[in-house]
């Protein structure tokens, strides 16, 4: 009873959307027909997309612009290229590619072949990529030119494919005339944990071919078919990965750039008239540390939705990116695991600074006791997710633990009177000083408060009389300077006492991944 309910209540906000929409019957069959057949992979939302949007631009580059309908018979034409070169149900091909329109033609067209996709980190060196290589079965990879070099690390038994060109060693140059292969089953999408606290780990994640992930998402932001959405994460990461799937299911315009750029970003704002921005929580922080003069310079007044997730969202850096861009913040937070827990638009955002938001349409969260057992309200435990899209386990083996169907996030944290979940740090980054329990994002979150830190990372160092002790990394704001005492004067003003980090080290930048979560574990190297 309760899923039917659930399909009840996501049918207004998926025709407010206009996902759902009358149409013609015969294009109503063949989406029927594609969804089926593909499910909500890369290719089952660019063959529906191609169904009903076909004119619409769906990709703009720095170099190249290209249809819906033009980029499903480019794709169909690579993918029967795949197979007749051996690829196929059952194989797996990694991309190495940075945002642009070659990494969406090899997204889709593995896809329609098929064949398992990986999905590579640009920032990893030839060991790494070998490592996943040799893990995940990979038989070939579709790279960037500029990452020649790193592909080829994965060995000689791989098959390498330039994303862009036309000629021999290229995904182009395999491309047969005709229609799609027809794979019997589905390839399976894997996406790579970041790795912060270890190796980065496969995640395989079953396909569905509900509107489930549309429903939850549709029911806290306001994305619009049609949208014309910058994405600035990588493709390769969750929630870059999450924005190319459904954008194109949406039949938006996606505009993509290689790197993250903060003016840059701001100015395809402006060229694009963009209604939609996906970032990562550091990319905020990038786009406000801009000269107010530098921002003032582009017309961002047609974003009507900002979309944030990948990392935790400091409270402090919420209502400074709303004061100057407008209340059209939206925090999501999950992993690459459970996909999503919970969602903050800008009323809780302003309300409760620093807030993880509410569980959307279809999602179960709970705060659970190191016993399974449920706590009151206010308490701090592990934080449990249920929804449609909990992942299948790694694909080196292992999982997540599960309580009653519920699958544990990583972190801890709490809910508060109004239904408000706050995150307040990973369940293994707690550090234990004098006997007293302290999660380092609290700290961090009044570090970031102080006007002359642009930046901060806490972490627990060994101390041989309190066991662990409170070590802060802070980088300056623009142009300002910072003593450690001062530091410590601002958190002993706002918290207790044993929670002031004891050393205050002032460096130019923290070390992070490329979707911008901080690497604590080479904090002090």
């Amino acid at each position: 009873m309760s899923a039917v309910v659930d399909l009840l209540r996501g049918v207004p906000p998926l025709a407010r959307s206009g996902l759902i929409a009358p149409m013609r019957p015969d294009r109503l069959v063949r989406m029927g027909r594609v969804l089926r057949r593909w499910g909500a992979t890369p290719a089952g939302a660019l063959a529906t997309a191609a169904v009903r949007f076909g004119d619409r631009v769906a990709v703009v580059d720095e170099e190249r612009s290209v249809t819906y309908a033009e980029l499903d018979e480019r794709t169909s034409a690579m993918a029967a290229g795949l197979v007749r070169s051996g690829i196929g149900e059952g194989d797996a091909v990694g991309i190495l590619c940075r945002n642009h329109l070659g990494f969406v033609e090899a997204a889709a067209a593995v896809s329609k072949a098929g064949a398992d996709t990986v999905y590579l980190n640009t920032e990893f060196a030839g060991p790494q990529v070998a490592g996943v290589v040799e893990r995940e079965g990979i038989r070939a990879i579709v790279h960037d030119a500029a990452l020649a070099e790193v592909a080829a690390a994965g060995g000689a038994g791989v098959d390498l494919y330039a994303s862009e060109g036309t000629g021999a060693g290229t995904l182009a140059g395999l491309a047969i005339e005709g229609d799609a292969p027809q794979p019997a089953g589905v390839g399976r999408v894997i996406i790579l944990t970041s790795g912060t606290t270890g190796t980065p780990k496969g995640a395989r994640r079953a396909e569905t071919s509900s509107l489930t992930p549309a429903v939850a998402l549709l029911s806290a932001i306001p994305f619009r078919a049609r949208d014309t959405t910058v994405i600035a994460p990588p493709l390769f990461h969750a929630w870059g990965f999450a924005h190319l799937t459904l954008g194109m299911a949406f039949g938006s315009t996606l505009v993509l750039r290689r790197r993250f750029d903060p003016e840059a970003t701001l100015a395809a704002i402006a060229e694009h008239r963009a209604t939609v921005l996906a970032v990562v929580p550091v990319m905020l922080q990038r786009l406000l540390a801009l000269p107010p003069e530098v921002r003032d310079r582009y017309d961002t007044s047609s974003l009507r939705v900002v979309a944030a997730s990948g990392s935790q969202l400091s409270g402090e850096v919420a209502n400074r990116f709303m004061d100057a861009f407008g209340d059209i913040l939206y925090n999501l937070y999950g992993s690459t695991e459970v996909a999503w827990a919970s969602i903050a638009g800008p009323e809780d955002l302003r309300a409760a600074p620093g807030t993880a938001g509410r569980p959307p349409l279809g999602t179960t969260v709970r705060i659970l006791d190191d016993g399974g057992r449920e706590l009151p309200v206010g308490e701090t435990g592990r934080i449990f997710v249920r929804n449609d899209m909990l992942f299948e386990g790694y694909t080196g083996g292992g999982s997540k633990d599960v309580v009653a169907g519920m699958m544990a996030t990583g972190d801890v944290g709490r809910f508060d009177a109004e239904g408000r979940l706050f995150v307040e740090g990973r369940d293994d980054e707690m550090i234990v000083s004098g006997g007293e329990n302290v999660f380092p994002h609290e700290v961090e979150e009044v570090l970031l408060a102080h006007p002359a830190i642009a930046d901060a990372a806490v972490v627990g160092v060994d101390d041989e009389e309190f066991g662990q002790r409170l070590r802060a990394y802070v980088v300056p704001a623009r142009g300002a300077t910072i003593d450690a005492g001062s530091v410590r004067e601002h958190v002993r003003s706002n918290l207790a006492r044993y929670k002031v980090p004891r050393d205050v080290e002032v460096v130019e930048e923290l070390p992070r991944t490329a979707t911008g979560k901080v690497l604590k574990r080479e904090l002090g190297r």
